[in-house]
């Protein structure tokens, strides 16, 4: 009889550990090509209404990102956005700034284990540089986010 009070007791106490310990740990890729450099954590909507204060700045941003053909965007995550191409930001990969998952050399744009890391259509926070000259692919971005330096999945 004791032992089902214990039991009673203790599942409820370890579930939430457990269930913690199975959810899927975010993956982080980092380049060093920005060390040293303080970021300025900004949420979407305040950096893009108010891009041009924050030109030549390394913030930190959430974001959709969004790939194609010929185009690299970071939208608002919000369902209540607005999602076109004036309300997002090109974003910039350079080869100076390679990213590789943290602890590795895995790169991010690297052929690894039968696959590359899919990053389209995903939640992602993102460093750089704002760059409101750099309106990416045909000029239809409101600005660029240049240097990237980290990417978490």
């Amino acid at each position: 009889m004791v032992s089902g009070k214990i039991n009673k007791l203790f599942f409820p106490a370890i579930l939430p550990i457990l269930l913690l310990s199975c959810s899927k740990q975010p993956k982080v890729f980092e380049s060093n090509c920005n060390d040293g450099i303080d970021f300025k954590k900004i949420a979407f909507t305040e950096l893009v209404n108010h891009l041009k204060n924050y030109n030549g700045q390394y913030v930190e941003v959430t974001g959709k990102y969004v790939e194609g053909v010929e185009q690299s965007a970071l939208l608002n995550d919000s369902l209540f956005a607005d999602h076109s191409l004036k309300k997002a930001l090109w974003v910039d990969f350079s080869q100076e700034c390679p990213l590789y998952l943290t602890g590795t050399r895995v790169g991010l744009f690297e052929y690894n284990n039968g696959t590359f890391t899919q990053i389209n259509k995903r939640f992602i926070t993102i460093k750089g540089k704002i760059n409101v000259r750099n309106t990416g692919h045909l000029n239809k971005y409101k600005g660029a986010i240049e240097k990237v330096s980290f990417i978490k999945l």
